[in-house]
């Protein structure tokens, strides 16, 4: 049995530089805990193709090595995360794929914010990790098979946002600059000491900005020994700075006296390093120029030179990319703006060109990717390009489509519902976010499907909201996914509304039927606020982020009030005629679950079993039976009678059963016969219909088949496959709080294949579901790390 990953969909972390374009063409960004691989250029779309598992909290941030890559063990990656390390990563493919994690550098006592590394003249790694600690630390390799600090510059009370080193020409030596909670830029060079250490000591401050610096970089000009350092601040300027090597510091003092003689001075002042062979070499800094043009913080500064000429990539929370480009008379201009055009998005945390220069990409507030390229044969001319989008917060439940298993949607604590499918062209498939039903003020938790096109959803509120798909939508998604035969879409487009909005004061998303065309002459209100309006569209390629924002919504036709808590736990009948639904519990009361009729949109059952939060509710395949699962540390089952929806058929022992901490998961087999439970104290157990020899006719409860019992872990998922494998087994994915995905064939739970953390989840499984009408097996999971992940399953 072989996995292949056709899909997996996460977010950028929401940290300045926490995204990297290397010179091998692949993004590599911060996704939760780890760091995702994307190539952008996959098949003429684009796609994760791998992920780094090491760090135990958050990524911060992320950065390649740009020069000398092959230097010790092949290094190409560094980042630091909120668990207080650094991380170098050989991230080529040949033999590091089992464990790409070369070093872990520790010493800081809180979350690393900022790294760089740098190769020096000798050809040594250098790598700066700044903290939340309020220190620097300088580190260099002391032997084969481990990095050491050779410095820690105390901070005090500072926080360090932005760090960049590089060597200056003649003496070769490596500057540090970084910037802390001031206004202020300092300037550290590597110089040699009277013990034969050599350590960064402070030979500058670069003063001008009136608010925190966020962003650095450096380049070296081609045409000259000089160096041009770019510092981005919150005072939404950049200011660009020259050092360049003088010969001594008689012949600046001459050099300034000329210039006051001129009509426009420069100030310039000189800074001498002692390299480390112990000669001097005399340096002087200049302001060079000061760019405006953002409204908002700048985040992000980033250097290229392309064709010979150089270009300045900035990032501005004001939803804007800039791209400024020196004249030929010095004068820098901006030569190209890019961003957001509506959404309610707080802009960029940061950009990057490409290694040749030609394409931009920008991660922005909601974790979402923004990329550009520029057109071959008019240039200057900037086009949007195919991008992957993901949730940043952690996907609690999905569902897959159940009339043909055209996409899955999945729902997440970030407050918006999404809608993944596969782009279908003539030569590949690649899978995309294509829709956003749902943008709530809520942190979501439970969904479900009526039917392809109509969605029901529950956040951390007391309500469910009830949505249809509108027509703009069904065009999209026939046209993107190549569906020919759709019954019910015909009827959507027959009679449902174009589009829907979420009106400025508004809490849930409005019908739009007919698009307002207002007279030349007049200033709509739409006009001035873009983003809440809907505007149709017409997709031949995946939509980008602002297009998602604001023009997939679906409008809410029902709110659904009985429960007295928060939702927990949803589920519909296969029918779509009835939905299950439970709340958080401390009570039998509150336990209840409530049934409702979706023709009337009214409750006609209260089953009561639980006395604790319902954690997971499942419906039976033949529509018979709906199983539940409880904190409680039972599950209970009910089945379909002629005198009421449904009766309480089983419930296991609280204190004898066969689970003893909380029962997670539950699922049914493809054909009613079996179900599986999973529980935190690391059982799965299946249960059989069961045989009733007194009475003919009647149900008999269901007895246990096999158990599944794993020391030391804990089981959060569980899903059967649509149909058996070739032997007459039971198909099973179980997913694990550790993140772990396990397949097993069900006759006695044999182990077929375990899925990793780097291939599956570093944090909880949430949910899992095997694809329906697929001729293969292929498996969505979603869990509390961001990712949404399809596996094909090939026998």
């Amino acid at each position: 049995m072989s996995i292949e990953t056709l899909y997996t969909s996460a977010a950028c972390n929401r940290t300045p530089e926490s995204l990297d374009w290397g010179q091998d063409g692949l993004i590599y960004f911060a996704a939760n805990n780890a760091i995702a691989v994307f190539d952008p250029k996959y098949h003429g779309s684009v796609k994760i193709v791998r992920t780094l598992i090491g760090h135990g909290a958050r990524v911060n941030t992320v950065r390649v090595v740009r020069n000398g890559s092959e230097c010790h063990g092949g290094i190409h990656l560094v980042s630091g995360s909120d668990d207080g390390t650094c991380i170098l990563w050989n991230t080529k493919e040949n033999g590091a794929e089992s464990n790409p994690a070369r070093f872990v550098l520790k010493g800081h006592l809180k979350g690393v914010t900022v790294v760089d590394a740098f190769v020096d003249t000798t050809n040594s790694l250098i790598v700066a990790t700044g903290s939340v600690d309020s220190s620097i630390k300088l580190w260099q390799l002391a032997n084969e098979s481990s990095f050491e600090c050779f410095q820690t510059i105390a901070l005090r009370s500072g926080l360090t946002f932005g760090m960049k080193l590089f060597s200056l020409a003649r003496s070769n030596s490596t500057m540090l600059a970084y910037t802390t909670d001031t206004d202020v830029v300092n300037l550290c060079v590597r110089q040699a000491e009277s013990d034969n250490q050599s350590k960064f000591v402070q030979v500058e401050q670069l003063k001008g900005h009136f608010d925190w610096v966020r962003g650095l970089d450096c380049v070296r000009l081609a045409d000259s020994e000089d160096c041009l350092l770019a510092s981005s601040s919150q005072d939404t300027f950049i200011r660009l700075w020259r050092i360049s090597p003088r010969g001594s510091l008689q012949k600046q003092k001459d050099f300034e006296e000329i210039r006051n003689d001129e009509d426009i001075t420069i100030e310039e002042r000189t800074f001498t390093v002692r390299a480390i062979d112990g000669a001097e070499y005399h340096y002087a800094l200049s302001l060079e120029s000061v760019l405006q043009g953002h409204e908002g913080w700048v985040y992000g500064v980033h250097f290229t030179i392309r064709d010979g000429r150089l270009h300045l990539l900035s990032s501005s929370i004001d939803k804007s990319l800039t791209v400024w480009t020196p004249s030929e008379s010095g004068v820098w201009m901006e030569s190209v703006r890019v961003g957001e055009v509506g959404g309610s998005s707080l802009g960029f945390y940061g950009g990057k060109f490409s290694p040749d220069g030609k394409s931009i990409i920008g991660h922005g507030f909601q974790g979402s990717f923004h990329l550009w390229h520029e057109d071959d044969e008019q240039k200057g001319l900037w086009k949007p390009g195919t991008i992957l989008g993901g949730h940043f917060g952690g996907v609690r439940d999905l569902a897959w489509d159940p009339v043909g298993g055209m996409y899955v949607m999945t729902l997440s604590a970030d407050q918006t519902t999404r809608i993944h499918a596969p782009w279908s062209r003539e030569n590949a498939e690649t899978w995309h976010e294509i829709g956003r039903p749902q943008v709530h003020g809520y942190d979501m938790q439970c969904l479900t499907l009526l039917s392809r096109y109509r969605l029901a959803s529950a956040a951390e509120e007391k309500i469910i909201r009830i949505f249809q798909a509108p027509s703009n939508f069904v065009q999209n998604f026939r046209a993107l996914c190549g569906i020919t035969k759709d019954a019910e879409g015909d009827a959507v487009l027959e009679s449902n509304p174009m589009g829907a909005s979420v009106p400025s004061l508004g809490l849930s998303n409005k019908a739009v039927f007919e698009v307002e065309q207002p007279e030349a002459e007049t200033r709509h209100i739409k006009d001035m606020y873009p983003e809440h309006y809907f505007s149709p569209i017409t997709l031949e390629s995946p939509p980008a982020e602002e297009t998602l924002m604001q023009n997939t919504l679906w409008p809410e036709i029902q709110k659904l009030y009985g429960h007295g808590n928060e939702l927990y736990a949803i589920a519909s009948s296969p029918d779509g005629n009835l939905i299950a639904s439970g709340c958080r519990a401390t009570s039998v009361e509150q336990a209840q679950i409530l049934l409702w009729d979706t023709s009337s949109w009214r409750v006609v059952q209260h089953l009561t079993a639980h006395q604790l939060t319902v954690t997971q509710l499942a419906f039976s395949p033949n529509g018979q039976f709906l199983l539940a699962v409880s904190r409680d540390r039972t599950f209970s089952v009910f089945h379909r009678t002629t005198s009421a929806p449904f009766e309480l058929l089983m419930r296991s022992d609280k204190t004898k059963g066969v689970h003893t901490r909380i029962v997670w998961c539950c699922d049914w087999s493809h054909d009613s016969e079996l179900f599986a439970t999973g529980s935190r104290d690391g059982k799965v157990v299946a249960w059989m219909a069961g045989k009733d020899e007194q009475q003919a006719g009647t149900v008999a409860p269901f007895v246990q088949r096999a158990v599944l019992e794993l020391k030391n872990e804990s089981i959060t998922a569980v899903a059967f496959a649509r149909r058996k494998l070739s032997d007459d087994r039971y198909l099973v994915a179980v997913g694990f709080e550790s993140g772990v995905i396990k397949l097993y064939g069900l006759g006695q739970w044999d182990l077929l294949v375990s899925i990793a953390e780097a291939s599956a989840h570093h944090m909880t499984v949430k949910r899992l579901s095997f694809r329906p009408h697929k001729e293969n097996h292929q498996l969505a999971s979603c869990g509390e790390d961001g990712f949404v992940r399809v596996y094909a399953i090939t026998l």
